[in-house]
């Protein structure tokens, strides 16, 4: 499904400032809107105003930050890579969290780059702002496949390959 371009208003919090040169706005930007191209996922309500806009905010945090968040919000007591709080799925209205430390150990667990990994967990927390879900195995492979096709139309590789 390829979803009507909808104008986006992106807002970049940087809680914590680790990675802050490597994630410019205008890459964040572009990561954000390859994403919303997916549209919503299916059976996510899909009416769309005249008026439009997607609003976006995409926060880094230390770990500190990201663990309260993921203890608060969702009962686990550790900091995870990302999480998204999503407000509407279209045009989508959402905070996505990527907690700094648990991207980089990540990627680097995994053999990619920073940059690679970023752009992943972006798109993966986007599409969940979209409605996409991955609990049911089946909802897994369809969310996973949009991943790759966004990720390969960014210029990166499959970021399944390696796990």
């Amino acid at each position: 499904m390829t979803a009507a371009r909808v104008p986006l208003q992106l807002s970049v919090q940087f809680a914590s400032r680790t990675h802050r040169a490597e994630l410019p706005r205008h890459r964040l930007a572009r990561w954000v809107r390859h994403a919303l191209a997916c549209g919503p996922a299916a059976g996510a309500p899909a009416a769309l105003a005249a008026d439009a806009t997607a609003q976006i905010t995409v926060r880094v945090v230390d770990a500190d930050e990201g663990r309260e968040l993921n203890r608060t919000w969702r009962g686990k007591d550790y900091p995870t890579n990302v999480l998204t709080f999503d407000y509407q799925p279209w045009p989508p209205q959402a905070d996505i969290v990527l907690c700094d430390a648990v991207v980089a150990r990540e990627a680097a667990e995994q053999g990619k780059t920073l940059q690679a990994h970023y752009a992943h967990m972006v798109v993966h927390g986007v599409l969940h702002a979209l409605g996409w879900d991955h609990v049911r195995e089946a909802d897994a492979l369809r969310m996973e496949a949009r991943e790759r096709a966004v990720l390969h139309g960014l210029g990166f590789a499959d970021p399944y390959a390696t796990l």
